[in-house]
């Protein structure tokens, strides 16, 4: 009552948003109207006037920049402070140059887009559009036969290939298309229902922006649709002497791939845009880098791209010590037994309910039966018996009612119930706990009864401790205990993985088995997703239950999620048919309004409720009735089905009837386009996983609309509303007629974890009897309520992903702007100098306080190859900043001093080679060594002669302080993965582990940082030339170390920190290895292996009584002040 009042006073947002707008649809009109009678020439040469325009508006900011560095370039030896001054005043420059870049494209928003409206409209009313020839002209038709070069005039044919297939332009933007590209330009998410446009609405801001020449990102979801669409709206955007590229067409780190982020308009798949940035990140020249500054992006399907793809990070792994060295195999006939016996307890449980539920059952014998249940569905819940069970009168009911019963009073009585089984599953949070039933059984072939019991290490080191042995006979016996915990909680680990392979991963519902791999299916678009892995071992262990090969374990090297990603970006904005259910989720992360847009004409289509049976068999026979009546109406129909095994089930039900019909699921996937071209075609029957969803555009045959469209049948309702909505969508594109009609039953996925309780009471009331149905708003509605329930709990599993990447994120920013002042070195000199500062600060602050000169000395010494520059008095009796200083500035004189002798040894060979073979030469290679390593240093010969050799000390300084930085990252990212898994066994002591994690993660970084300051002021201050006539010689061409060429990309699934624990013991930090994994630098010396949290064989409750038999409970007893 009150929302319909304000709404008629204030109006809702959908209507403010269009009002806002309006002005501007207005202003693009006009324009438009003036442009009809210029000629093509005339209209072409509006984007030069629109970039000149630009170009006047920063042309002030733009000149004070190029004069800073004209100065920072021209004074070689100019101090630090003061080109470190120049560079933050060119960084503000940029800035304020950005937001008048803002102002001047919102001036011309008006013009531009009725120049693109109207190219437009002269592709579509001309075959051909004829313009004075350009470069640029002369350059595409050497390459398409779209434009063809007829003296001084180019010729642009209204027909052009896009992605094979030859396309002739029919379009021209409506006025609600001019309100969707509004929303785009101003960084919103336009939602347009399906076959309104959005394609070409894209248009309209990526023209407007591209016009900066600081290049617009069209982001898709897959590597068709960006070649697609970088082919098909490509020469409207070329005509006007914009150049377009696609990423996805070239290989990785090439100069192909560069050419394509150097284009205005630049297309290609989220992943790729990812992943090119970890590359770049990765790189060992600046001219291996591609990606520019990430200025403006429009995600097609954001939705899809952000919201779903968002719990996934994306990953770039290489080789890890050990990879082959799995136990998978080796312990699979254990947990096949365990799981076998697991299923042979739940039969007999459910024998027993059923058998105490018989009529006149007493209310004891309700209660043994409601547990017998509760011990079945925590047992299995998939179990096919158990669903169809529980879709019986009643008996759902007594299922909630004791699952209320027993997790009252946080979960007290839970131990109970779980006591009789031999491990339980969490099939909401898909977890899995090994029970001591279960222990005990995969333990009884083994002489050690604690063999998959992880031990309190803690508690061990401590009696290691207070016992009276020697020091080396203590760091024995720790050394034992460590390495026998590393060693049983990588078979805990093992097993764990196992037990969730096997209870509750499902082949051809999350997996498909081809080709002799695993290939995970999206649940979202039911499309095979190449290359990404389940993570943390769980993929391996999949691999040794189908009996396919199991692949190596690898490390990170690099990893970022799509919020942090694209959260880069000046201006990000998305398009999609279905934001509107995880609006306030999009703004929460990206700052992302979602605007509806209007549509071009009234939806025709009809949504019937849902329709409500008991059992899925029921039901799939409804479903097949609905088929034949529709089919012999005329109608084509699309049969949406959730995963693999369905759709393949349905086509079984179909073939015995002799109904001909398609089915398009990942395994068919190769036959996708020919499918869908035909399922408009009357009375045709297609079975689709939601690979028939998002991104597919279903036409209609002829006389379908007038036997009333497409009709959707939708066989079960997805977890997801918006994966629905897409299914919906396929019907009743722009005023088409069509239908929807979705059939749930009680044993559905959705309805069993998620279902209102008041649907199962309501059916049991009504007393419905086989073959019967319920179709009513409120039961649509209360299903909806469902499928928010999982919304929600998948909006907290991104949120907690978002917050742990948080974490990584800040650090990542901190190491990738050090490697990249690194890598271009016209920065670098301030981090050298903070570095030599760091450590000079450390070894004071670590000596100074306890007196210990002489430690001081030998410190200084080890790290900084000075003598102490002050006495012993007053290194006790003076100011710990003053030390510092001192020690600082004696550090950086004698560095100083060692750089001009190793210039001066070098200068002689230098100015020879440049003299004598300058023009031969660009880069050479001098030999480094500290004394103990030597390394092979890329510089400049020219730059290296001008400055007489002072350049090759800044090439020095580079080199090694780029691979100390790639090292250090790497192993860090090793710490911090292992920190991950960790931490969520915190929660078991009612600790936060995203609080511990930031705490440990914290400590983690800060070690590195000064590992990696330690290591490159170490190799610095001892850097010479080996010999005293050193010889140079020329630099081959720059490649990746070996071990970057082996790395791969991948997507990892089911990440266990994006919700709540496993219920996996943690593992233990893997030892680093020396050799080949580590780069070339010196290893400083060895540090202490993090203190990992463990799970102690039994813990006691608080409450609890103590175990020492005193009668007390813990808290009051042995357990006081714990």
């Amino acid at each position: 009552m009150i929302g319909t009042i304000i709404k008629k006073v204030f109006g809702d947002k959908t209507s403010r948003d269009l009002k806002e707008v309006q002005p501007l649809v207005e202003q693009v009109k006009a324009e438009f109207a003036k442009l009809g009678d210029i000629s093509n020439d005339d209209l072409r040469a509006r984007t030069a006037a629109f970039k000149q325009r630009i170009t006047a508006k920063i042309a002030d900011e733009q000149a004070r920049i190029d004069q800073l560095r004209t100065e920072i370039d021209a004074d070689l030896k100019m101090d630090i402070a003061d080109r470190e001054a120049r560079y933050e005043q060119i960084d503000k420059l940029e800035e304020q140059a950005v937001k008048e870049i803002e102002e001047v494209l919102l001036e011309i928003l008006p013009e531009a887009f009725a120049v693109m409206k109207e190219t437009a409209r002269r592709f579509k009313e001309n075959a051909e559009v004829i313009v004075t020839a350009s470069d640029l002209d002369r350059e595409i038709a050497s390459k398409r036969d779209s434009v063809v070069i007829d003296g001084n005039k180019a010729i642009w044919k209204n027909t052009w290939q896009a992605a094979g297939t030859p396309v002739t332009w029919d379009m021209v933007h409506y006025d609600v298309q001019l309100i969707g590209g509004i929303a785009l330009h101003k960084g919103k998410i336009a939602e347009m229902m399906t076959g309104e446009g959005k394609t070409l609405v894209a248009t309209l801001p990526t023209y407007l922006n591209a016009l900066a020449g600081r290049g617009v990102h069209m982001v898709t979801v897959n590597d068709y649709l960006a070649k697609r669409d970088s082919e098909w709206m490509g020469p409207l955007y070329e005509f006007h002497g914009l150049r377009v590229d696609c990423i996805d067409k070239h290989e990785p780190n090439s100069d192909a791939r560069r050419q394509a982020y150097l284009a205005d308009v630049t297309f290609g798949t989220n992943n790729e845009f990812g992943f090119d940035y970890l590359r770049d990140n990765m790189a060992h020249a600046p001219n291996a880098l591609v990606q520019r500054k990430h200025n403006y992006a429009i995600v097609d399907e954001v939705d899809s791209v952000l919201i779903d793809d968002a719990r996934t990070p994306l990953i770039i792994s290489g080789p890890t010590p050990k990879g082959d060295d799995q136990q998978f195999d080796d312990y699979k006939p254990k947990v096949e037994r365990l799981y076998n016996a697991q299923r042979q307890l739940v039969t007999k449980l459910l024998a027993e309910a059923k058998e105490l539920l018989k009529e006149g059952a007493s209310k004891d014998q309700t209660e043994k039966a409601g547990l017998a249940l509760l011990r079945c569905y925590r047992g299995l819940p998939k179990n096919n018996a158990l669903i169809k069970y529980l879709s019986e009168p009643g008996v759902k009911a007594l299922l909630q009612k004791t699952e209320a019963r027993y997790m009252q009073d946080q979960e007290k009585e839970m131990p109970f119930v779980d006591a009789e089984l031999f491990f339980t599953i969490d099939e909401k949070l898909h977890s899995v706990q090994m029970s001591e039933k279960g222990l005990d059984l995969i333990s009884g072939d083994v002489s050690d009864p604690q063999f998959f019991i992880l031990t309190d290490v803690g508690g061990q080191v401590a009696e290691i401790e207070k016992s009276g042995a020697s020091t080396e006979e203590k760091a024995r016996r720790k050394d034992e205990v460590l390495r026998d915990f590393g060693i049983k909680s990588e078979r805990v680990h093992t097993v764990n993985q196992l037990i969730r392979a096997y209870a509750l991963y499902e082949k051809d519902v999350e997996y498909v088995v081809m080709d002799g791999k695993v290939k995970i299916v999206d649940e979202q678009t039911g499309r095979i997703m190449e290359g990404r892995r389940y993570s943390d071992g769980l993929h391996q262990a999949i691999e040794s239950k189908e009996r396919v090969k199991v692949e190596a374990a690898t490390q990170t090297y690099a990893t970022v999620t799509l919020q942090n990603y694209f959260r880069m970006y000046h201006k990000l904005a998305g398009m999609t048919g279905t934001a509107e259910t995880e609006a306030q989720e999009l703004w929460d992360i990206y700052k992302l309004d979602v605007m509806t847009i209007p549509t071009n004409r009234p939806i025709a289509r009809i949504d019937h409720e849902d329709l409500v049976y008991k059992t899925k068999r029921e039901k799939y026979n409804a479903v097949i009735d609905e088929i034949v009546k529709l089919q012999e109406a005329g109608r084509p129909v699309l049969v949406g089905t959730t995963n693999v095994e369905v759709s393949e089930l349905m086509a079984k039900m179909l073939k015995m009837r002799s109904i001909p019909h398609d089915v398009l699921n990942a395994k068919q996937h190769a036959r996708e386009a020919d499918i869908v071209a035909h399922a408009g075609k009357a009375g045709t029957v297609t079975i689709a996983t939601n690979m028939a969803g998002r991104g597919t555009d279903i036409k209609l045959g002829p006389g379908v609309k007038e036997s009333g469209g497409l009709a959707i049948v939708g066989t079960e309702k997805h977890e997801s509303r918006r994966v629905d909505r897409q299914l919906r969508g396929r019907a009743g594109r722009q005023g088409d007629p069509g239908s929807s009609q979705f059939y749930i039953s009680l044993e559905d996925d959705l309805m069993r974890m998620f279902g209102s309780e008041r649907i199962a009471k309501l059916m049991d009331r009504m007393g419905l009897k086989e073959g019967e149905v319920i179709q009513h708003s409120m039961v649509t509605a209360s299903i909806e309520r469902a499928q928010k329930k999982v919304e929600e709990n998948n909006f907290g599993i991104r949120k907690r992903l978002l917050e742990y990447d948080d974490v990584m994120n800040k650090q990542r920013q901190v190491i990738y702007k050090r490697r990249r002042n690194a890598l271009f070195g016209d920065r670098l000199k301030l981090d050298v100098l903070n570095m030599f500062h760091d450590v000079a600060s450390n070894i004071t602050a670590t000596y100074q306080p306890e007196g210990d000169f002489e430690g001081f000395q030998t410190e200084m010494f080890r790290k900084l190859s000075i003598s102490s520059p002050i006495t012993a008095e007053a290194f006790k009796n003076g100011k710990l900043e003053d030390i510092t200083d001192k020690v600082y500035e004696a550090a950086l004189e004698t560095y100083d001093r060692r750089g001009r002798q190793t210039a001066l040894q070098a200068l002689p060979v230098i100015s020879d080679v440049f003299l004598n073979q300058g023009k031969q030469y660009q880069n050479i290679v001098v030999p480094i060594t500290n004394g103990t390593k030597t390394m092979q240093v890329v510089t400049n010969l020219e730059r290296a002669y001008k400055t007489e050799a002072h350049d090759l000390i800044d090439s020095i300084e580079k080199y090694i302080t780029l691979a100390i930085i790639d090292n250090e990252w790497k192993e860090h990212l090793r710490e911090m993965d292992d920190l991950r898994r960790d931490v969520q066994n915190a929660s078991i002591e009612q600790k936060d582990p995203l609080l511990i994690y930031k705490l440990e993660s914290f400590k983690l970084f800060d070690g590195m940082i000064d590992r990696i300051s330690d290591q490159v002021v170490e190799f610095l201050v001892r850097a010479g030339l080996p010999a005293a006539d050193p010889s140079v010689q020329q630099a081959p061409e720059q490649q990746a170390p070996r071990e970057q060429r082996q790395m791969r990309t991948s997507r990892t699934e089911v990440p266990e920190y994006a919700g709540a624990s496993t219920g996996a013991q943690p593992r233990a930090q893997r030892p680093s290895t020396g050799g080949g994994q580590r780069m070339p630098p010196p290893q400083g010396p060895s540090r202490p292996q993090p203190t990992q949290p463990v799970r102690v064989e039994k813990k006691v409750g608080r409450n609890d009584l103590c175990p020492c038999g005193s009668g007390k409970k813990f808290k009051n007893c042995h357990g006081a002040g714990a």
